[in-house]
C-alpha cells in the first residue's frame, strides 16, 4: 500500500529521502510536506537525530590537536545513521530511534 506525497512520489521513497543530507534534507521534508504523516515522522527524527551530532561534530572539532581525530573517529561510523533510518523508512517502517524517535512521532501522529 503506498500512499503518495505532496510531492507526487509513494510515502516510503520521500521518508528514506529524509535522512541522506542529514538534519537539512529533514527540515526540507518537514517544512514542504503537510499532508503526510509518515513522512513528516522522518522528517522530524531526522532533525533530532542529526542537529544535535552535526552541532557535537562541530565543536568537538575546534578542539585544539586531537579535535579532528575525534571528530572523524565518531562521524565516520556516525554513517551508519543515515543508512538504517533511511532503509528501515524505505521499508515502510515506523522505526523508532530512542528516545527521539518517541518525541518524533508524538509531533507527527500528535499522541
Amino acid at each position: 500500500m503506498s500512499y503518495d506525497t505532496s510531492f507526487g512520489l509513494p510515502e516510503n521513497i520521500v521518508a528514506a529521502l529524509c535522512y541522506p543530507v542529514g538534519w537539512l534534507s529533514g527540515l526540507f521534508f518537514l517544512l514542504l510536506e503537510r499532508k503526510n504523516r509518515f513522512v513528516r515522522f522522518h522528517a522530524m527524527q531526522s532533525i533530532l537525530l542529526f542537529m544535535p551530532f552535526a552541532l557535537f561534530l562541530f565543536a568537538v572539532a575546534w578542539i585544539p590537536w586531537i579535535g579532528w581525530a575525534i571528530a572523524d573517529s565518531v562521524g565516520m561510523p556516525g554513517l551508519l545513521l543515515i543508512v538504517i533510518p533511511a532503509y528501515m523508512a524505505f521499508r515502510g517502517s515506523k522505526f523508532k530511534i530512542p528516545i527521539i524517535g518517541k518525541i518524533a512521532y508524538d509531533f507527527a501522529y500528535g499522541e
